[in-house]
């Protein structure tokens, strides 16, 4: 078998970048430096610095020039990296249009923080405010199932930005769009704060009244990337009323009050507060414990924005990929709105 460059090319032009329409050589990341010796090939990609996507278009190139042109190539190890800067055509804030910047967070996982950000952003897009909805949890993302869009994948516009999938009136972007559901996300820390940097900056958001952000759970690279990078308007704060969950709720609101961070609190939200079943609307079981965050808002000098019982169609219409909030005749779809009233749609009347 004869190699030459064209052929490998044609076969780079089978390897896409997530989020951009075309493939890796119409977007010209392939450098004129394809060097052939046998069946050994080398060759450059031109990748932004810190690209968190290099490692795996990497493989995706060999796996390409192994795959159409034949196994016997050998590729491994031999392509490089070559670090481009983009052109600034205008130099501009991160989400300059957006009038509030609100983070959803959690000490801890399994309190439902996600749940919690997808139906406080229905609720904002049903009184007819611009949503955008980003799914900030790298290693967990979630945000895609609960809207039933996991199998979408944004495309760039012209300018090269990613647009953002809607649904329900949001503009949704998660790093669940451009990953195999079906793959653990092993990344470290830099990598992942880069890939979010991108699903903030390179991203087309547009006009915006809010721009919600699903915290991983905890206290990680994450949040400070965001921090760094947003000037945020607020943060909420999920936790159910366990013990344990509470224990971690403090360290969060520790981490946005610390002076370094400086991110003003909105409020606490609790998640699981009771048990109600269908058959006895009027008992409630306090599985988690009874009022921990309440009690919690009280001692921090903080506001209680609401307590969500559990409800077995919050579990459901996650699954089905349509938030409860949708659901206007169902009780907890009211609590998601007073919640919203009670801390979201307040911070417009604050803004310019």
């Amino acid at each position: 078998m004869t190699l030459y460059p064209n052929l490998i090319v044609e076969a780079l032009s089978h390897v896409k970048y997530p989020g951009k329409e075309g493939n890796i050589v119409s977007l010209n990341m392939i450098a004129d430096n394809i060097r052939i010796d046998g069946n050994n090939v080398w060759f450059s990609l031109l990748l932004r610095p810190n690209d968190p996507f290099a490692k795996s278009l990497i493989k995706a190139c060999e796996q390409a020039i192994l795959t159409y042109i034949g196994p016997d190539v050998q590729i491994k190890g031999h392509i490089d990296v070559i670090n481009v800067q983009n052109k600034v055509v205008k130099e501009e804030k991160p989400l300059s249009h957006v009038k509030c910047k609100i983070a959803i967070s959690s000490g801890k996982g399994g309190v439902g923080k996600s749940t919690v950000s997808a139906n406080l952003a229905v609720a904002s897009a049903k009184q007819g405010y611009k949503v955008g909805l980003l799914d900030a949890d790298i290693y967990g993302p979630s945000i895609p199932k609960m809207f039933g869009i996991e199998q979408e994948r944004p495309i760039a516009d012209e300018e090269g930005k990613i647009i953002p999938i809607e649904k329900y009136g949001i503009k949704i972007l998660s790093i669940g769009f451009f990953v195999d559901p079906q793959n653990a996300i092993v990344w470290r820390g830099a990598m992942a704060s880069n890939a979010i940097k991108q699903l903030i900056n390179d991203a087309a958001w547009g006009d915006l009244d809010f721009f919600l952000i699903d915290l991983p759970p905890g206290t990680s690279d994450i949040h400070l990337t965001i921090v760094g990078n947003l000037q945020l308007d607020g943060a909420i704060v999920v936790s159910t009323p366990q013990a344990v969950a509470l224990a971690d709720a403090i360290k969060g609101i520790d981490m946005f009050q610390n002076e370094k961070v400086n991110v003003p609190i909105l409020g606490l939200i609790e998640n699981m507060a009771w048990f109600t079943p269908a058959e006895l609307p009027d008992h409630k079981y306090y599985l988690f414990g009874k009022d921990g965050v309440k009690k919690m808002a009280d001692e921090k000098g903080l506001t209680l924005l609401g307590q969500i019982p559990i409800v077995q169609r919050i579990c459901e219409s996650g699954d089905e990929g349509c938030p409860i909030a949708l659901d206007s005749d169902e009780i907890v779809a009211l609590a998601f709105e007073n919640v919203a009233k009670n801390s979201i749609f307040a911070k417009i009347s604050t803004q310019p």
